[in-house]
């Protein structure tokens, strides 16, 4: 089976420093993989060279059997990845509504986007009652639900998520990780960033353990839930 996203042998330099050495990776249609590391690995530089926001210095990402490597962002959100980025990203002094609305610039079936628009609510019900709110008024839970919802209305199959539970309160957490197995049950493949590598191995299927811009450790989640290793170093056992 061809991988619905295939990194190989990714570099990526900020200047003289050397961030990304060598990575790669597969994310298999439908399938959760996450990305688990400590602050500084370069999780958030990988996907952020994955959907175009850096220039990799050398290597390839291969969308759907595409060499996607270094095209801008808007082209790879045409072609089915959505980016919903650490910190949110939202338009502040924009409605929930107008936010989800920008979500589906690209496309032009007002249907669709009409009953995606619809899902998304779906997913997040708390959203649809503050639909006319502007977004800097949301809680810090609620903004991060609108970013994924928003990341959702360009319709992706792959769906990249850096740190969606950082800075939230235990409990909206517990509802947004809940949500994310709604969404990949519903078959969308999701390329997940996350601190709490807890949570990112319970709900992934696959994971890979990043260290200083370089894989360390691979492999089915359950067995890096298991590994000692892992639950010293992340799980503060």
């Amino acid at each position: 089976m061809t991988p619905l996203l295939s990194l190989s042998d990714i570099h990526v330099h900020y200047g003289a420093i050397h961030a990304i050495k060598g990575v790669g990776l597969t994310v298999n249609a439908g399938e959760v993989v996450t990305l688990i590391g400590s602050n500084g690995a370069g999780k958030s530089t990988t996907l952020r060279a994955i959907s175009g926001l850096v220039k990799p210095s050398s290597g390839n990402v291969v969308l759907d059997g595409r060499d996607v490597t270094g095209k801008p962002a808007n082209e790879l959100v045409a072609m089915g990845m959505a980016h919903a980025p650490e910190g949110r990203g939202i338009f502040a002094n924009l409605t929930v509504l107008e936010n989800l609305d920008l979500g589906a610039y690209l496309r032009r079936d007002k249907d669709g986007i009409a009953k995606d628009r619809q899902k998304a609510f779906d997913y997040f019900p708390r959203l649809k009652e503050r639909e006319k709110q502007l977004a800097g008024t949301l809680s810090g839970g609620e903004q991060q639900m609108l970013s994924v919802a928003r990341a959702l209305m360009s319709r992706p199959r792959l769906l990249l998520l850096d740190e969606p539970s950082l800075g939230l309160a235990p409990q909206v957490v517990e509802l947004i990780f809940k949500i994310i197995k709604q969404i990949n049950a519903d078959g969308m493949a999701i390329l997940l960033v996350e601190q709490n590598a807890h949570l990112a191995l319970k709900v992934a299927q696959r994971g890979y353990v990043l260290e200083t811009g370089t894989l360390a450790l691979q492999g089915p989640a359950a067995d890096l839930l298991a590994n000692p290793e892992i639950r010293k170093a992340y799980l503060g056992e």
